[in-house]
């Protein structure tokens, strides 16, 4: 009998982690303004629990880290990670600037790198600067031309290894380096169609499909 019950007891510490949805709205030195299940904005100190099985273990400018039971998650700042999306898809809300802009701190190729998304962008587009600081040797990639503002500039279509938003990762995704400095890079549509997209007047949840 008390086999079966701590039994019980565990699935259901299991299943409140699983369901802790958190969102990071403010980052300060050694605390980050959380919001737990949807509830009022709280601030936590490093080391504090923020919902069962989950602890608050490190905090830089952009970024809060977690431990959820032995496992590391990073969630940026206005970033969001629901841990009862269905099917265990990976996902990310996203939440907008004063200009209505959706801008994430994410990975690519395992380099942190700031991305806005724009659904008119057919694919990834990054500065050569940025492709070179990240290790991708473009000009080994397909040559291509681009119209910007300042004329038409050489650009190259790359295959990246690996683009994480979130808890999303997606490997061998496409894009494209431009000759010129962009301020940083476009999350284009060769990431953006391999997620669901759903907008909620501020915010952008983003959902792993493919």
């Amino acid at each position: 009998m008390k086999t079966s019950l701590l039994a019980v007891l565990l699935c259901l510490s299991a299943l409140q982690v699983q369901a802790a949805d958190i969102s990071v709205v403010g980052l300060f030195p050694g605390k980050a303004v959380l919001v737990i299940d949807g509830g009022s904005p709280k601030t936590y100190s490093i080391g504090s629990t923020v919902s069962s099985g989950i602890t608050l273990v490190d905090v830089n400018q952009t970024t809060a880290t977690f431990d959820s039971n032995g496992k590391k998650q990073r969630i940026d700042i206005g970033g969001h990670v629901n841990r009862a999306t269905p099917s265990g898809a990976s996902s990310v809300t996203l939440q907008a600037d004063s200009r209505g802009h959706f801008l994430v701190q994410g990975q690519i190729n395992g380099g942190t790198m700031r991305m806005l998304v724009d659904t008119g962008a057919s694919m990834i587009s990054l500065s050569a600067s940025d492709a070179r600081r990240l290790g991708i040797d473009y000009k080994k990639g397909r040559q291509a031309y681009v119209n910007t503002a300042n004329g038409t500039i050489p650009a190259y279509q790359v295959m990246l290894n690996t683009v994480k938003v979130g808890d999303i990762v997606l490997n061998q995704v496409e894009a494209l380096v431009q000759e010129n400095e962009l301020g940083f890079a476009l999350l284009g549509m060769s990431f953006l169609k391999r997620t669901e997209m759903r907008r909620e007047g501020e915010q952008m949840m983003l959902t792993k499909r493919f």
